[in-house]
């Protein structure tokens, strides 16, 4: 017990004398310039902001930590992580297609908002959008107030795209998702579809378009869109979007 109280008060003494060793490096760096030319270069802003957040300690780790994850399908399939502010802080591909989108775009630090209305903007994704392709746009995570403000405004963000449904999702079913390398979106598809079609592999579905999957589904499905509109119904929680097509309904 002596030896862990000896470690922990030695830990708290090393943090201080860091955020010292820190305060002393910003006033430094920052004083001379300002009693010289009253403000600061524009060059050091970079190294101060990186030193602000040491000094805070654990402040970088808070914001590079996704708390929601918002899942984009339509034949790309890509993963933004959204930070507790936010703020986009990782973008991940999840097929061919979308590894490139991930590699064209410059949504990282950006606001989710902005990030996935630049997706919407993208030269590819809106000609497949107009071509009558199935986008779907789920929000997972484990903060419920955040993920529903961010549900609610990615519906709004996507009210004028016809063809584009959002849903909710649970952290264990990214969890599974990831484990057989689809995002989100495409795992819910593929259960959906395995349940008509036991052959159908995670690797099939992870370059197939939303657009494919789901009218295979329709085509194996005995009734079609009546069946679809009873799960709604029955809260089968495998529908998606907001109900403008097929009866799907968002879910988690």
């Amino acid at each position: 017990m002596r030896d862990q109280l000896k470690e922990a008060f030695d830990q708290v003494r090393a943090e201080e004398e860091l955020k010292a060793k820190t305060k002393a490096f910003v006033r430094q760096k920052t004083d001379g310039h300002a009693r010289q030319k009253g403000s600061m270069p524009r060059r050091l802003l970079p190294a101060i902001a990186c030193l602000v957040l040491l000094l805070f300690g654990g402040g970088a780790w808070l914001f590079g930590t996704p708390t929601v994850t918002i899942s984009i399908d339509i034949n790309p399939s890509i993963e933004l992580g959204v930070n507790r502010f936010g703020q986009v802080v990782t973008v991940k591909g999840y097929n061919d297609d979308g590894a490139a989108l991930a590699d064209s775009i410059q949504v990282k630090y950006r606001d989710y908002g902005e990030a996935v209305s630049q997706i919407l903007a993208n030269q590819k994704i809106a000609a497949l959008l107009s071509d009558d392709a199935i986008m779907t746009i789920g929000v997972i995570g484990s903060d419920s107030d955040q993920s529903t403000q961010i549900l609610s405004d990615l519906e709004v963000y996507t009210q004028s795209q016809e063809n584009a449904y959002c849903y909710s999702a649970r952290p264990e079913d990214a969890k599974a998702a990831h484990e057989l390398g689809l995002s989100t979106g495409k795992y819910r598809a593929y259960l959906e579809l395995q349940a008509l079609d036991p052959n159908i592999t995670p690797e099939e579905i992870q370059q197939m378009t939303m657009r494919e999957i789901r009218d295979r589904i329709a085509l194996l499905s005995a009734g079609g869109q009546e069946e679809s509109q009873a799960d709604g119904q029955n809260g089968s929680g495998r529908g998606y979007g907001r109900g403008k097509q097929n009866g799907w309904q968002s879910g988690a």
